[in-house]
């Protein structure tokens, strides 16, 4: 693969996207991604040569960190010159991927269920370093939202997609049920359901079996009861907002049942870390696709990608 630096682009100035891909570039595991996909990628011995796969995979995370469709990143890749040094391609005057290129990369993806891979790749990189350990998970959800809009050419919403109620607010789309170490915050397990299905249902599959406690919020209440429940997980489950309000402050047995909330809650907080980096740094806040199939596909990639994004500063310090 052809690599520039990713001081090559038309300005030399430091900006805040620059800095991003230069840490994305020393981070991410390159070569054993490339390895995971090379076996499903086409072998191009017809019609025009094909592109590196590490620079259509480049293409593919860039969309994710920049929320990008493929058209947009086709016309991105034509102005923007970082994202061409960063995916290791040529100058005005040589080919670029369109996109339709970047969308058969998806659906390789797709097809070959390679998204829940790459996520795997990584964690495993990550317990090799030391950063992702087996003695706890702290499981929640979170809404994805999903055009409600009819005006397309089936004049019809998603029917994958559902409506939820949180609080006294109704929302449409889907929800992503992901399972965090409970030391790191890093996630390693992820659902994608309708947005109406209840967070309790999935609380057993976002456990990795290693674990000795499981904590979670007041919604999964019950959980510990289910059949799927596994008999050698201690649930750690938040007390009803209601029940804890009416603690009594001079009752000491009181005073001990808040403070032990207060230590669930603070291992809890981890799981709002995942959630904090795809919404506000990857700025997925709305599903890009129809079906609940390709958006949780597009989520283990976001995932996997956060996970890398929070352990950066130890991934550099490691590195010198």
């Amino acid at each position: 693969m052809k690599q520039q630096s990713l001081g090559l682009g038309s300005s030399s100035k430091r900006t805040r996207k620059r800095e991003f891909l230069d840490e994305m570039e020393r981070v991410v595991p390159w070569g054993d991604l490339v390895s995971l996909i090379a076996p499903y990628m086409p072998a191009g011995r017809r019609g025009r040569p094909p592109f590196c796969i590490e620079a259509i995979l480049r293409i593919h995370f860039i969309q994710q960190w920049f929320t990008l469709s493929d058209p947009a990143m086709e016309e991105a890749l034509h102005d923007v010159p970082l994202f061409r040094d960063f995916a290791g391609l040529g100058g005005w005057d040589e080919r670029l991927p369109d996109e339709s290129t970047i969308l058969r990369f998806r659906h390789v993806l797709e097809e070959h269920k390679l998204a829940p891979q790459i996520l795997a790749t990584i964690n495993e990189l990550l317990e090799a370093k030391g950063l992702l350990l087996r003695a706890g998970t702290v499981v929640d959800a979170t809404l994805i939202a999903a055009p409600s809009s009819t005006k397309n050419a089936g004049h019809a919403r998603d029917p994958e997609m559902h409506q939820s109620k949180k609080g006294n607010q109704w929302y449409f789309g889907m929800k992503a049920h992901i399972g965090v170490d409970a030391d790191s915050g890093l996630v390693h397990t992820v659902r994608g359901t309708a947005g109406n299905v209840n967070d309790v249902l999935e609380a057993a599959s976002l456990l990795h079996g290693q674990e000795i406690d499981a904590f979670c919020d007041a919604g999964y209440q019950g959980a510990a009861k289910r059949p799927d429940a596994k008999a050698d997980v201690r649930w750690h489950i938040a007390m009803r907002p209601g029940k804890r309000a009416a603690l009594k402050e001079d009752d000491p047995l009181d005073v001990l049942i808040d403070e032990l909330e207060r230590v669930k809650a603070s291992i809890r907080a981890k799981v709002e870390h995942p959630f904090r980096v795809i919404k506000r740094q990857f700025g997925h806040v709305r599903v890009r696709y129809r079906g609940l199939k390709k958006n949780t596909a597009q989520l283990f990639t976001l995932f996997a990608l956060s996970n890398l994004w929070m352990v950066r500063g130890k991934f550099l310090a490691q590195q010198g």
